[in-house]
């Protein structure tokens, strides 16, 4: 079993009602939920011009390698209505995986940890709220201090994914 973090986002449609059912579909595709950071709304960062965020990071356990993990991911944000019609645009669920235990992966189609972690207070915040002194598996900072080093980017804690 490999712990894994999960970065969860949504800004189409009832965002936390995707929220909701992409954490349940993770758990009928075999990641099985541990915790679940508050729910937080976030300013747009590359694509500005489009509605805001709503997301949350999810500690979870998993026997799936890396690559399968990605794949059922995939699967999910396309049942979701996800559709990439512009890089950074608008999407019903984007799903990210932070951190696959202490694994360092480099392929074509998957880097982990997630190469812009570090620079995104809306996945550093969440994920301190679960695991402020993990250690970054590649610069050995731990989460709380990468998250001191985000400013200039609007995040808002809302309260808890309900239902």
């Amino acid at each position: 079993m490999k712990t894994v973090y999960l970065s969860l986002g949504s800004n189409l449609g009832d965002r936390e009602r995707n929220l909701r059912e992409a954490i349940r579909r993770l758990g009928e595709a075999g990641v099985r939920t541990l915790r679940v950071s508050s729910l937080y709304e976030t300013e747009p960062q590359d694509l500005r011009d489009q509605p805001w965020f709503l997301n949350l990071v999810l500690e979870a356990e998993t026997e799936l390698f890396p690559k399968q993990l990605l794949a059922r991911i995939h699967k999910i944000e396309l049942e979701l209505g996800r559709k990439r019609l512009r890089p950074k645009g608008p999407r019903t669920a984007d799903i990210d995986i932070l951190l696959y235990g202490d694994s360092v992966i480099e392929t074509e189609e998957l880097t982990v940890p997630h190469p812009r972690m570090a620079e995104r207070r809306f996945v550093l915040e969440p994920l301190a709220e679960l695991v402020p002194e993990l250690r970054h598996p590649v610069t050995r900072r731990t989460i709380r201090e990468l998250l001191a080093g985000t400013a200039g980017q609007t995040v808002r804690r809302i309260g808890e994914l309900s239902g």
